[in-house]
């Protein structure tokens, strides 16, 4: 009898033991089911370090998310991108800015709703319709980068100011303005402003494509032509300017102000440069606004399943409003934030400046982004350069050359 006890009592707990691990196994399955993997596709190769020690940390501060970095070898990062998505194998977080945006919209999760979207600055963010597809990363703008001690911008408001400013410094024995000869900063950044100024640039572009519009007799370029004749008139001449120069001349005082963005402030590290500086906008028709762009933005794939789309909004939540998101996007990738909620004491003076437009939605586009493939470097740099050297060459005879240019680019 009490062996058969004994039998019963073993019976019973190997029994349980069994069904202990069946239970134990079922935990181990169910925790596994909720581990999560976000993948994030990027494009900026300049981040890339600092991109895997956030996914790092994000994952061990993270219960049962793991947040993995793809790059894209070899390049072509939106043709393997259109790829991944289309063959199903795209991944959770990507980035996508303008036309590449436009192309990849059916993909792209509409985020519209999202707590975080409170933060982003006017005029930033990337929509496809009235969908908010994208969240920018940061911003780049540029301008007229003034030295504070010789120029006040608040005396630098239209084009007869901008005029006896320039003359007033030249009279005091300093460089009024110089631009460098390179295409962009010869021509194509200054040329963004009358376009990003029309009432409908994209409209404009269109009209320029299919011959209905032209930059000559158009009053906002008109009068930008004018402020192109008082700087050939009073800078130096650009031509013989290269951006090493032009930027070694403002470090150290020789040109009171520059046409450039808030990259240049990189070049200044090897000067001791001890004096304020900010960035004034070119005021054609009173504008007082600067161009602003957006370098990048990231977006969630509408196809992932929910549980990644909740981990990747999460995560958004975390980069752009936790202290430590915020460290990552300013301090670790040096970009300056397109969110209003962001602190900024870190920046440099120039990106302090562009945050402070951007949070009060004073920007321009950067509409040139738009322009035909190429015609800044293959056509409107020859134009620019033979209006600095021929100075009975006018503004309207600028913008005629400028027409000509645009129909050899579009023929």
């Amino acid at each position: 009898m009490k062996k058969i006890r004994l039998l019963l009592v073993l019976v019973l707990v190997l029994s349980t033991m069994v069904v202990g691990c069946k239970s134990s196994e079922k935990e181990s399955t169910t925790s596994k089911k909720d581990d999560v993997n976000i993948t994030l596709f990027q494009s900026k190769v300049e981040i890339t370090e600092q991109l895997e020690k956030l996914a790092k940390e994000y994952s061990e501060m993270t219960d049962g998310v793991t947040l993995e970095v793809w790059g894209a070898p070899g390049g072509g990062y939106h043709t393997q991108l259109q790829a991944k998505l289309i063959n199903g194998q795209g991944p959770t977080i990507m980035s996508a800015i303008g036309k590449d945006a436009e192309v990849i919209s059916d993909y792209l999760y509409d985020l519209s709703n999202e707590d975080f979207v409170k933060y982003i600055a006017p005029g930033t963010a990337v929509m496809n319709g009235e969908k908010l597809i994208g969240v920018p990363y940061g911003v780049e703008g540029y301008g007229f980068v003034y030295n504070s001690s010789l120029v006040n911008p608040d005396e630098v408001t239209d084009l007869t100011s901008f005029e006896t400013k320039l003359n007033e410094l030249k009279d005091s024995g300093v460089q009024p303005i110089s631009l460098s000869s390179e295409s962009y900063f010869l021509i194509g950044h200054i040329l963004n402003i009358p376009f990003a100024l029309q009432d409908d640039p994209a409209a404009f572009v269109d009209g320029l494509n299919n011959k209905t519009k032209t930059m000559s007799g158009d009053p906002l370029f008109e009068e930008w032509a004018k402020f192109m004749e008082v700087i050939r008139k009073d800078g130096t001449k650009p031509l013989e300017i290269k951006y090493d120069v032009q930027t070694g001349d403002f470090a150290t005082g020789k040109t009171a102000m520059i046409h450039q963005g808030n990259w240049c402030y990189g070049m200044f590290k090897d000067y001791d440069v001890n004096f304020d500086m900010s960035i004034l906008p070119m005021p054609v028709n009173g504008n007082d606004k600067i161009s602003v762009g957006i370098p990048n933005a990231w977006a969630i794939n509408a196809g992932a399943s929910e549980e990644e789309i909740k981990a990747a909004i999460d995560f958004f939540n975390w980069l752009f409003t936790s202290e430590r998101g915020q460290e990552y996007i300013i301090d670790e990738f040096g970009f300056i934030p397109a969110m209003t909620n962001m602190k900024t004491e870190s920046l440099d003076p120039l990106g302090k400046t562009i945050a402070e437009y951007t949070a009060d939605g004073k920007t321009l586009p950067w509409v040139f982004k738009s322009w035909p493939s190429g015609i800044v470097k293959n056509d409107f740099l020859s134009v620019a350069q033979k209006f600095f050297a021929d100075e009975n060459m006018n503004g309207s005879d600028l913008l005629v050359e400028l027409d000509k240019a645009w129909a050899n680019a579009t023929k």
